[in-house]
Formats: structure tokens, sequence, C-alpha cells
């Protein structure tokens, strides 16, 4: 029970009892005041007290209480306000189509209350002046209403719109770590292959040919330190959520200077027009072009790669082929790193729209792939 309802309703008993005690009204005092209009008052406050929790047994006991106030010839006009206060409050609490039932029972009461207490020429009057107050407090109540359902509606609205965009953040973040984990694992597994390749050449030739040796040791430092800055962005790109920046160190500008490092003989060859491409896409060609080539050095005994990079109409298909003998050859079989080899990089083609196919060709071991080049919405 809201105190606001309990002062309404002991203002409303008090005013009603003190205006009964007075005789005020245009017609002077109209009969005695004893503990019955007492009672009534008191139960008249409480009705309104309350008319929130119970707003139909309220409206029906105020216009109770108010015909049998009139019926045993009280004074205190002041006593119909309290059938007001019930329509008003049923149709702020149970929407119009109640508000109209509630009106209608308040006029019923009305029709009966001056029927029975005045009649006459004063009939028409007052039923003409009850009924417009009635529809009115209705109608207010039934205003109150539709602002409230739809107060409530925009509130919901806005906690759907809320949990959705909390939802696609929490996927988001899944997916870029996933994507870092990826870029994680093609950095770590194309530096340790360079490196284990060139640490087999110094161990080679580091007793005939120290000169050579001293090369792959110091190819051995650049790997290692471009591997490291790689990391680096890694981590950073963690720290600031921005996934773009993984760019910053791959993408097929850095082809030639991935080549230069292969531990093996690479062949390059570009058709079409070498145009700009997304930013995902230019990332995801290097990324498969690098583990290509890493798992050509950890996995099979080919001497020499054909890489191929055709620029067409709307994709950009790379091909990754070398001279391995398929038996040789691991490419196609279960990566020592959890299969992330081969599966992530059809993942990736597959973000992108992409396909990518990868298995023993004639006289190798062959990945191919296509990305789509224009922007995915």
């Amino acid at each position: 029970m809201a105190r606001a309802d309990i002062a309404l309703g002991a203002g409303l008993a008090a005013v009603v009892l003190g205006l009964s005690l007075l005789g005020v009204g245009p017609e002077g005092p109209e009969g005695p005041l004893d503990w019955g209009a007492v009672a009534l008052a008191v139960a008249l406050g409480v009705a309104v007290a309350l008319r929130r929790r119970y707003p139909w047994p309220v409206l029906l006991a105020a216009n109770a209480i108010t015909l049998t106030w009139f019926h045993l010839d009280y004074h205190g006009r002041l006593v119909t306000v309290a059938p007001l206060i019930a329509c008003y409050t049923v149709a702020a609490h149970r929407g119009w189509r109640a508000g109209v039932g509630g009106a209608l029972v308040t006029a019923a009461t009305t029709v009966i209350t001056v029927g029975v207490t005045m009649g006459g020429e004063w009939f028409g009057d007052q039923v003409a002046n009850a009924i417009p107050l009635e529809a009115a407090a209705t109608a207010l109540g039934a205003a109150v209403h539709s602002h409230r359902a739809f107060r409530a509606g925009a509130r919901e609205r806005a906690e759907r719109i809320a949990q959705a965009r909390s939802e696609q953040a929490k996927a988001q973040a899944a997916e870029e770590r996933l994507e870092i984990a990826r870029e994680l694992h093609d950095v770590f597994g194309h530096t340790m292959a360079a490196i284990s390749v060139q640490a087999g050449v110094a161990v080679h030739v580091m007793g005939r040919r120290p000169e050579q040796a001293a090369e792959a040791l110091q190819a051995i430092k650049r790997i290692s330190d471009d591997g490291l800055a790689e990391v680096q962005v890694l981590l950073g790109v963690m720290r600031s959520r921005n996934v773009r920046a993984l760019t910053a160190d791959g993408g097929l500008a850095q082809l030639e200077k991935l080549l230069d490092v292969a531990g093996v003989r690479v062949e390059l060859s570009v058709t079409g027009e070498d145009r700009a491409v997304p930013v995902a896409v230019d990332l995801a060609a290097f990324r498969i072009v690098q583990e290509s080539l890493t798992n050509v050095r950890r996995h099979s005994d080919a001497s020499k790669v054909w890489l191929s990079l055709a620029f067409g109409d709307g994709s950009l298909e790379v091909v990754v082929r070398d001279n391995g003998s398929p038996a040789g050859s691991g490419s196609s079989g279960p990566s020592p790193v959890g299969g992330h080899g081969i599966g992530g990089m059809r993942a990736r083609a597959r973000a992108l729209g992409g396909e990518l196919s990868a298995g023993p060709v004639a006289g190798g071991f062959e990945v191919r792939c296509s990305l789509p080049t224009r922007e995915v919405r």
C-alpha cells in the first residue's frame, strides 16, 4: 500500500466528515451526522487507500458506499469523488476495456442514486453533470495505462537491443580470439620451420664453409626478430582488440620477404591485374601461402614450389604446388599441431566465402584456394 494512497484515503475521509460536520453546501445541512456516517467515511478512505491493489473491489465498494451515503441522507456530496478515483484506477491499472466496464457500473450507480434520492426535475441535471466526470476520469486512466504500456514496451525493446549487442560483442570477441589463435599458430609455425631449415644448413656447412654457416645464422637472427615483431603485434591486438591491425606485418605486400626465407626454391607467377583486395582477403591469402610453405618444409621432400596468384574479376586464386613425392608429403595428413594446418587454411577461406582444396597431384602436392575479393556485407 503506497503512502500516497493512504494519505489520499485519509484526506478524503477527513474532508467528507469535516464538510458534513460544518454543514457546507449550497443547501445547508441535509441531515444529522452520526456514527454511521463516520463508519462510511472511514470505509471510503480505506477503500481509496487500497485502490491500486484491488481496483475492481474498490470501485464496487466506492459505488456501494456512495449509494448508501445518499440513501441515508448524510450530508457531504464530496463522497462522489471516491467513485471517480475508482474509475480512474480501474482504467489506469486494467486498461481501457476494464475502464469502460467500471465507468458503466459507476454510471448505473449514479442513475440509481440520483433517482432514489432526488428524482423529479433534478434527475436529468444531476445525471448530466455526473456522467461526463466519470467518462473523463476513465479516459484519463486509460491514457495513463497506454503511456505506461508504451514506456514498458520501450524499456523491453531497449533491454532486448542491449542483450543483442552484448551477445554480438561476445561473439565478436570469440571470433577475434580465434583469429589471434590462428595468427599465433601461423607465426610460430612459419618461424620455427624457417629457423629449423637455416639451423640445419648451418650445422651441415659449419666445418667446411663457415661463411655460409654465418649467413644461415644471420638468417636465423632475422627470422627470429621478424617472428618476435609479429608476436608483439599480436599482443598489441589482444590489448586493443583491433583485429585489422593484424595486417601490419602480414599481407601480400610481404610476400617477397616471405619467399626469401622459405627454405625451398619458389617460382612465383602472378596473372591478372594486381589490384587492391579487401584487408581480410589480403591477410588470408598471405597466411595460406605462408602455411603452405611451412607444410612443405615440415612434411615434404620437395625441392621446388610453384606459387601462382591469379587476380580475376571478383576473386583471387592462390595455388601452391610442390614436387615432393605423394608418399613423402605429409601435408595431407594430420598436422602435428592439432590439425590447424590445412584445417586452419580451409577455415580462413570459408570464413570469407571462399573455398580451399589440398591433396596429392601428379608429381607432388597442391593447395588451391579461391577467395572472393568483393567486400562481404
